[in-house]
């Protein structure tokens, strides 16, 4: 209780009025933890919606500098749920949408500025993850193709110490294995086997059994 109450007196500058009634009216499990939308940051949210953090903070749109230029956006639908492990940060030019009864599952890490995360069902990102800018994630085409309906949304997983880098996209059903590095640039739309460095449009694996730090 100390820790929460230090945490949040320390940021309370930053953060906007509503969003100070946002961070006690949005339900979820965070006995343990923290939720801080920092500067300009509007949330919407549905009232069955739910933020879970199991232990730490979660900042969202944490200030990178000042004056921070990006407004970021966080839209949770009908039942839709955020489930956060441990620390995590997103900083500020997200556009965060989780559709109704979708579920966003963030381990530990951060995701930098202007991501662009769209989640129909299912998007899950391990822990101690690096994501750079201008990251896209969706796990849905958010149209049908003819004949094949059934494929329209897929999950997709990113596994843990993942490194991401600038202006990746990465779409439905692609899952990323731990210790992966994804090349700046790259367009994901197959798995990436664990501890390789993959690249290019679209991404193939172009270096096996790397390590980064």
């Amino acid at each position: 209780m100390i820790f929460k109450l230090k945490t949040v007196l320390a940021h309370l500058f930053s953060i906007r009025l509503r969003n100070l009634f946002v961070i006690f009216k949005i339900k979820g499990n965070r006995y343990n933890s923290l939720f801080i939308p920092q500067g300009k940051c509007y949330i919407g949210y549905h009232s069955s919606s739910k933020i879970n953090v199991g232990k730490g903070v979660f900042f969202l749109s944490k200030f990178m500098s000042l004056p921070e230029p990006y407004t970021g956006v966080l839209k949770l639908q009908k039942n839709a749920c955020i489930n956060v492990q441990e620390d995590f940060i997103i900083y500020p030019g997200h556009h965060i949408v989780v559709m109704e009864n979708a579920q966003l599952n963030l381990g530990s890490g951060y995701i930098n500025r202007n991501t662009r995360i769209h989640c129909f069902k299912e998007i899950t990102i391990g822990k101690n993850v690096s994501i750079s800018e201008n990251v896209t994630i969706w796990d849905t085409d958010s149209h049908t193709i003819v004949g094949r309906e059934d494929q329209m949304t897929q999950p997709v997983s990113i596994g843990n110490h993942v490194w991401i880098g600038n202006n990746v996209t990465i779409l439905k059903g692609v899952t990323i294995g731990d210790g992966a590095i994804i090349a700046a640039g790259s367009v994901v739309t197959k798995d990436v086997p664990t501890g390789c460095l993959a690249g290019g449009i679209p991404a193939k694996v172009l270096k096996e059994n790397v390590e980064w730090k």
